[in-house]
């Protein structure tokens, strides 16, 4: 490992300050968390996570030099052994994975694996069909407090990508949980992670549009054409209302049946999902829009909770753990979790 390369005491210094936090996570049953929070320790665009025998290196901003490249791969070869460390460069557009792998390197990134976090078992795969990480690990308060939230209530989980929230929610003892995606794939990864844990009441996973099913959940109705077009075919929901809703949506996104657009319109989506919680239950509403003021946007919440008749009793903030530093506080994920 060339040690003048400046990457390799930044990757010591962040190893060295999360060393009490990963104790306590092994104790937890955890071995998924990130490494490296460039943005903050250093090295703007460039982050590394652990997810059990993987550490995922990844690069946003541009490609890593073949010396810091070589430097990274070697200082976690020698920090974690056993840990097979895969480099992927998303700097390009769409922020698809760019550098071709060939041979064992390939065989390492495309091998099935499993990580564990908070005692749930998830699969793992550092390149697949899509771009994202099949878990996001700064979600990982989230998933803890839904945990300590969901014994015996019923969980819904919108946006439910590969169903993290909606498996931890089970795990840890809810009465019932529905996952709601559009992407069949995620949903499949999602099933294959409920597979992975003895759950006596496994998630059901419906592949839906969420403005689709939070409407009919909350006995809005749906109009059969939108802007003059008519819409597609969705499936029928009776209206219920659940006692936890988890509301975790994209930064920007069209369907036929509405936009998402955390920056300017978040009550579009937070007003269904609102509407399908229980009186006296609980909704943890999701941000990772950087530009958002956490305050700013927690009082639009109130403004629309209240002028949907259904306002706020209470809000508690969920932050980011230790593994996602942040010197101002100020988390580009914003989670709040709302008593209505």
């Amino acid at each position: 490992m060339p040690l003048t390369d400046p990457l390799a005491p930044l990757l010591a210094q962040a190893l060295a300050a999360r060393a009490p936090l990963v104790e306590r996570l092994r104790r937890e049953a955890t071995d998924a968390y990130r490494l490296f929070h460039g943005s903050v320790e250093g090295a703007a665009g460039l982050t590394v996570d652990r997810y059990g025998d993987l550490v995922l290196a990844q690069s946003f901003h541009g490609p890593l030099e073949p010396a810091s490249r070589e430097a990274l791969e070697g200082f976690y070869a020698d920090a974690l052994p056993g840990c097979a460390v895969v480099y992927n460069d998303r700097s390009g557009v769409g922020s698809r994975v760019r550098n071709p792998l060939d041979g064992d390197a390939l065989a390492a990134a495309t091998a099935p694996r499993v990580a564990t976090e908070l005692g749930v078992r998830y699969r793992i795969q550092a390149r697949h069909a899509g771009q994202d990480p099949w878990l996001f690990l700064d979600l990982r308060a989230g998933r803890r407090r839904v945990m300590a939230e969901a014994p015996g209530r019923s969980v819904l989980n919108l946006f439910a990508y590969t169903c993290g929230v909606g498996l931890a929610a089970a795990t840890a003892g809810a009465r019932e949980v529905l996952n709601v995606d559009f992407a069949a794939s995620s949903l499949a990864v999602g099933a294959d992670n409920a597979g992975l844990n003895a759950l006596a009441a496994p998630p059901v996973n419906l592949q839906g549009d969420v403005f689709a099913v939070t409407r009919q959940l909350a006995g809005i109705g749906q109009p059969a054409v939108v802007r003059g077009r008519r819409l597609p075919p969705f499936p029928t929901l009776a209206p219920r209302r659940y006692d936890l809703v988890f509301l975790d949506p994209p930064r920007l996104a069209k369907s036929p049946f509405g936009i998402v657009d955390l920056l300017r319109d978040y009550a579009a989506v937070f007003k269904p999902a609102l509407l399908a919680t229980a009186e006296g239950g609980a909704i943890v509403c999701c941000n990772n829009v950087a530009q958002v003021e956490r305050d700013g946007w927690l009082d639009g919440l109130r403004r629309s909770a209240a002028k949907a008749g259904r306002p706020v009793r209470d809000a508690e903030w969920i932050t980011p753990e230790e593994d996602f530093p942040s010197p101002d506080g100020r988390h580009p994920l914003k989670m709040v979790l709302l008593r209505v």
